[in-house]
Order: C-alpha cells, then structure tokens, then sequence
C-alpha cells in the first residue's frame, strides 16, 4: 500500500481547523504538521496529536511534507507562498490567492519557473452540484449561455466587525471579501470577462468601505452577467445559505444562481433545468427537470485532488492562473465602482512586469 500523502496546514483558524480535520479523516493523508504563531493554536493542534510549530521556517528545517495549505490571512500569502516555492514544496493557497493581481502573478511566476505546482483553494468548483452544472452546461443542455444572475446577500451581525476593525476599513467591503468566491464560479461556467460596469452603495452603518454592490460582467463568449453582494441584507439568497457546504450556515430552499440559455435555464444550487416542450416557445409548457450529484464535502474533494497533483496524476483544476484572473475581475469591479467607468480587462500582458493590461473606459460616472 503507497505511503499516505503528507500534508502541512499554516494557520489554524476555522479554515485552517477544517482543512486538517479533512486530512485526518482521509487513510490516503496525513497531517505532517500545523504552523501557528498563537501558542493556544498550537496547543489544540497538538491536542489532535499533530506537530506544531510557530513558523514556517521552523515546520521546513524540521518536517518535508508533501504538501502545504495556507489558510493564513490574504496579506500574508505572498511571502509564505514564494517560501514555499524556494523550498520545492507544493502548495495549495486559500482564496483570494493574494492582495493584489500583481502579487499574485509574483506567485504564480515563481511557482511556473521552479516546476512546484500552485493551487488556490477555490473549492467550491470541487462541489459535486458544480461538477453537474458544469457538465451539463458543456453538453448543451441549456444551449448557448447567454445570461446569469447571481444574488450573494447576507447580513454580518456587528460582533464580526467589533471583533476585526479591520472589516471596517476601506477596501475590506464585500467586493473583496466575499466576491472572489462567486466570481471564480461565474468564470468557471461562462469563461473569460472582458468587461465589467460596477457601482457600490456606503455603508449604512457608517464605515469606510461599501455594503452593497452591483456589477455586470460581459464575457468573451458574449454572456451577460448581473452579480450583486451585500452584507447588509437580510436574505436567504447566497451561496451559503443555500448550497448546504458548511454546517455553520442555516440551510435554505433558494437558489442564488440563475443561468439563462438560448434552449433553456438552470438555477443552481438545486440543479434544476427549465425547458420547453418541444421546442422553445414561451406559448409552449415548460417544466423542470431535477438532476442529482454528488454530496462529498468539497473540501475533501478538494484535498484528494491536491495530493493527486502532488503526486503527478492529476493537473490543477483551479491553478495560481486561474486564481489570478478571478481576482483581476474583482480588482476591476472595484475600479469600476469607484470611477463609475467600464473597465475592461484585455488578454494582452505587459511584456516587463507580465501583468495583463486593464483598460479604464470613462463613460457615464454616476454619483451615490
């Protein structure tokens, strides 16, 4: 029987928690080591019988595992990332893979030239109702996408500010916080954005960032989408509250994903496909048509298919590439919010820094 794929998590927060729980719940893993610079962190992770360490050049001049996850704060990535990749170590980063765009291409530029293969924890592309949606999509079912709206509210109670300030700040609003997740989906089933029109709303409790924003992504394949995210509205259409992936959120009914085709229509995450019988006429019955998937916690999905690239079997199914990208649309919603402006991001790259090239078209800059 081959030796269990070892792997070290670096931060031991919720995420952190989790992804080693996975790893030691596997017979096919195991939990080489934790990295926490909290002693209360590390001693729960001892707890679980594992190593600890207060960081990440201690775990390295001590333990060679497989691989590494770092579930560490966005800011932190860079540096423990390019660590990474200098020792030869694979790595597997929580989202959004780092601040900037820039950053991340500094990531994914390092790990190209070393050969270490660079993932971003994106896992939602791993849940089995998006491997359906995806491969439903591929094969026609709903014909050509042509348009999708995707609703992303909540409500954040004020003890999650009172207890990080820093989610006060400006740039620390739900564009990107929270966006990056549905953004990367929105790429996964309907390819590259090449333009996007944003505008966001201050907010109502008085800090420095936004509440709410909206934004209309136009892709190269000529769907529309209209995304919209607030973490001030109380309702019960987001993907966390209705796709049933972390137990800490109350599940709902609802669908938060609604994807638009030229033959017919698919609302996710309850995987149903609309059509017309028996072709499509709005004069004609429509009815739906329920389709079943896989109910493997994604996280767990998400790290066997790690170790298989660890291991040479697999390639990534969310590179540092793709992690990129996802965020450059974010960036741009951003820009667009603030300016009022299309931006559109190009697949052209800089031939110094390899950054690709975003394009601020100024139109008409609305004010609120």
């Amino acid at each position: 029987m081959p030796d269990a794929t070892s792997i070290a998590v670096v931060g031991f927060g919720l995420i952190g928690r989790r992804h080693a729980d996975v790893v030691q719940r596997s017979p096919d893993l195991s939990l080489a080591a934790v990295v926490d610079p909290d002693g209360d962190s590390r001693n729960a992770a001892i707890e679980l019988g594992a190593q600890a360490f207060a960081s990440l050049d201690e775990m390295f001049d001590t333990v060679t595992p497989d691989g590494l996850v770092l579930a560490t704060p966005t800011p932190m990535h860079l540096d423990q990332g390019l660590a990474c990749i200098a020792r030869g170590c694979p790595v597997l980063i929580e989202k959004p893979i780092a601040v900037t765009s820039t950053e991340a291409g500094i990531l994914t530029d390092a790990a190209e030239a070393a050969g270490v293969p660079l993932l971003v924890g994106h896992h939602r592309r791993h849940n089995g109702m998006v491997r359906a949606a995806k491969a439903l999509l591929a094969d026609g079912a709903i014909g050509d996408i042509r348009a999708v709206q995707a609703t992303c509210w909540f409500y954040k109670p004020d003890h999650y500010f009172q207890a990080a300030p820093w989610r006060m700040r400006k740039g620390a609003g739900p564009i990107s916080v929270n966006l990056v997740h549905d953004v990367d989906l929105l790429r996964h089933f309907c390819g590259e954005v090449r333009s996007v029109q944003a505008i966001a709303v201050p907010s109502a409790r008085g800090f420095e960032n936004e509440d709410l924003a909206t934004a209309i992504l136009t892709f190269a394949g000529g769907a529309v989408a209209t995304i919209s995210v607030s973490d001030s509205i109380v309702a019960p259409w987001s993907w966390e509250l209705t796709s049933r992936e972390n137990p800490a959120y109350p599940a709902t009914n609802e669908s938060c994903y609604l994807i638009g085709g030229s033959e017919g229509g698919l609302s996710l995450p309850d995987l149903r496909v609309w059509r017309h019988e028996p072709t499509p006429d709005w004069w004609t019955p429509i009815s739906a048509k329920s389709v079943t998937c896989g109910s493997e916690d994604p996280l767990a999905t998400q790290m066997h298919h790690f170790a298989e690239v660890i291991q040479g079997i697999e390639t990534p199914l969310v590179s540092g590439r793709q992690g990129k990208r996802s965020l450059e649309v974010v960036e741009a919603i951003a820009v667009s919010a603030q300016t009022g402006a299309e931006v559109c991001i190009s697949d052209a790259t800089d031939a110094k820094t390899g950054i690709r090239k975003v394009a601020v078209k100024i139109q008409n800059i609305r004010y609120y």
